[in-house]
């Protein structure tokens, strides 16, 4: 079997041994002579595995006791409209509340569009007049605030918070999809974290949403049922069924987590990785990051030619493809190239990256030609 080194932003690769283990437990999991697929979402079969998913994340996370945790569908994009909705929907007739948003990039601004169809999202600061190659100067909340919405990795332009900003007493809310669990995180400065799992935890179609209970229960009776935090809190994430082998694989990645010693390692690890990459993009001719350098993300890095040339992004995409490293493709809106290195990629992916690199610089600079 041949594995490839994948550096899509998402849905990305996942552990080797937990793909491998799901693979031997797909039509018996813990001996019950049945598939996760095929448990009902309220037996005794998959309770524990739901119970272990929840505790692990707890565990490894440090989440306080007076955060709730939930299991969602509708990815990082529904909690966009889920938050104002739940911290500062209003009732027919009352006035709308207003909400702090940073623009930091296409996902931040897609979180604040969304969240302007339920209350006034009043973009405080924005890092666009730059191509948002930086993060902006967050402002202190206004007292008034609902909450104050900020994405600490932006996995498009790749740029990261390297200082959260201080809220006081207003909810700070974070769309963490791209950097949960790669370094250690304070959950008691937060309100409400947010995360699709199809980056660092597992595959697509589950969201993991971390909220502090007292924020529970503050929806306007007109919100629909399946968009009240307190409904699934209420019902422990089944209110519906909830997507169950997403939750038995983010279970398999958490352990596996574990074993690598938790997101303090992780952390050590994924900046060894990202500094790798980042020194051969310093001294390269041919490539450069255009992101500002103390903003860069360790998640999501970003490389565009140091002379802009489409077609040798094309020549150097489809010739990594064909060594072996795949969706390196930048975003449609950025163009370039962008290698997303989250958890599950190991050392060895970016040395082998670093070397093919090296090995295309080389070339180019015997004269294979541009676009050629």
């Amino acid at each position: 079997m041949k594995r490839v080194y994948n550096f899509s932003p998402g849905p990305s690769m996942l552990p080797l041994p937990v793909l491998e283990r799901a693979a031997a437990e797909m039509t018996d999991t813990n001996g019950t002579g049945q598939s996760v697929m095929e448990m009902s979402h309220r037996s005794a079969d998959f309770k524990p595995i739901i119970e272990k998913t929840e505790g692990l994340l707890r565990s490894l996370m440090g989440i306080p006791s007076n955060y709730r945790v939930l299991f969602l569908q509708g990815g990082a994009s529904l909690q966009f409209s889920m938050v104002p909705l739940n911290l500062a929907g209003s009732a027919a007739g009352q006035a709308r509340k207003k909400a702090a948003y940073i623009d930091t990039g296409v996902w931040a601004k897609k979180a604040a569009e969304e969240g302007a169809k339920f209350v006034d999202a009043e973009l405080r600061a924005s890092s666009a007049d730059r191509s948002y190659t930086y993060i902006p100067e967050a402002p202190a909340p206004k007292p008034d605030d609902a909450f104050y919405h900020i994405t600490p990795n932006n996995t498009i332009v790749g740029t990261r918070w390297a200082a959260l900003p201080e809220t006081g007493t207003v909810p700070l809310v974070a769309d963490i999809s791209s950097c949960i669990l790669s370094e250690e995180l304070d959950v008691s400065r937060f309100g409400i974290l947010y995360a699709g799992a199809q980056k660092n935890l597992g595959p697509a179609g589950t969201t993991v949403v971390i909220i502090r209970e007292d924020l529970i229960g503050k929806a306007p009776p007109q919100t629909p049922a399946m968009l009240r935090y307190d409904i699934h809190a209420k019902e422990l994430s089944m209110y519906n069924t909830p997507p169950c082998y997403g939750i038995y694989i983010i279970g398999l990645v958490l352990e596996w987590i574990q074993e690598k010693g938790g997101a303090k390692a992780l952390e050590e690890l994924n900046r060894e990785k990202a500094a790798l990459l980042y020194a051969y993009l310093e001294q390269s001719r041919l490539f450069r990051s255009p992101v500002e350098k103390p903003f860069r993300s360790m998640m999501n890095i970003p490389f565009v030619g140091v002379e802009p040339d489409p077609e040798l992004d094309k020549r150097f995409v489809r010739e990594a493809a064909e060594a072996g490293l795949v969706n390196l493709a930048g975003h449609r809106l950025v163009g370039g190239m962008r290698a997303s290195i989250y958890n599950a990629m190991p050392k060895a992916g970016v040395e082998a990256l670093v070397k093919f690199m090296e090995q295309f610089e080389k070339k180019f600079e015997k004269g294979f030609g541009k676009g050629k």
